[in-house]
């Protein structure tokens, strides 16, 4: 965990160092951004990865065109910087996303806000902690965190929702919690308030990409929530959609809650 948090927070420190007013950004094939600062990043994962760790696989975002789909094994699962938007628009909200994902589920999650100055980090079954790191990511001190229970009758939900992206079947799904209290953010930081105790759930019924959900997955599981699709089912990573697409997922920071929704 240590030489992978080291990773994340290389990256995080060479996003804060680019000049978000003169920086280069383009387009992708499929209409989203991508920066310097993306680019950046995903070259000191890729590059820490291939010294530290040379036999797992990668899959980042941002070298999709190497993609050896399917991934039945284990492999690690990147965004170099989620929250590309939040981050060209001078919002802190963007985060560096890494998970070991093992047999189609994620295991390890280290999500890393380099502008907030924390990383979130988690293993499956160990516990999960957020850590205070300096800019320069040359200090770093951590502290235990877990979900909170579900807030029960007549206590309003908390609910963790995009800054961004909206959607109709999102938006039925809060409206059934009457007195919900939304609580508005960018990227995956959204997991990692439902995995701190800040927030009751996270509901994105609408698809995304594997990346964008498979770190704070494992924080959010390794904190004591879960991750599931609509129906309460497993999600699954690497192996089902060559398109590396998530159709929907609700994370819940109270897995019990899931028989009150």
């Amino acid at each position: 965990m240590e030489p992978l948090t080291d990773i994340v927070a290389q990256a995080g420190a060479a996003v804060n160092a680019i000049n978000r007013q003169s920086m280069g950004v383009g387009s992708k094939t499929d209409g989203s951004v991508v920066s310097e600062a993306d680019l950046a990043a995903d070259r000191i994962i890729a590059e820490g990865l291939a010294k530290l760790i040379p036999d797992i696989p990668t899959l980042s975002e941002e070298r999709i065109h190497l993609a050896a789909w399917p991934y039945h094994d284990s492999f690690f699962l990147i965004d170099p910087l989620d929250g590309t938007r939040e981050f060209v628009d001078g919002r802190d909200e963007f985060t560096v996303n890494l998970a070991l994902v093992s047999r189609g589920q994620p295991l390890l999650g280290i999500v890393g806000a380099p502008a907030m100055g924390l990383i979130w980090r988690g293993i499956v079954g160990r516990g999960a902690e957020r850590l205070l790191v300096t800019k320069d990511a040359s200090a770093r001190a951590a502290q235990p965190i877990h979900t909170r229970p579900h807030p029960g009758p007549g206590c309003p939900w908390i609910v963790s929702v995009s800054r961004s992206h909206g959607d109709k079947r999102t938006e039925k799904f809060i409206a059934q919690r009457p007195g919900a209290i939304r609580q508005m953010s960018g990227s995956a930081i959204k997991f990692c308030r439902i995995a701190e105790g800040g927030a009751d759930i996270y509901p994105r019924l609408s698809p995304t990409s594997e990346w964008d959900v498979a770190a704070g997955h494992a924080v959010v599981t390794a904190a004591g929530g879960m991750v599931t699709d609509a129906k309460g089912a497993k999600l699954h990573f690497g192996g089902s959609r060559e398109d590396f697409l998530v159709p929907e997922f609700i994370a819940w920071g109270d897995p019990s809650a899931m028989n009150n929704q």
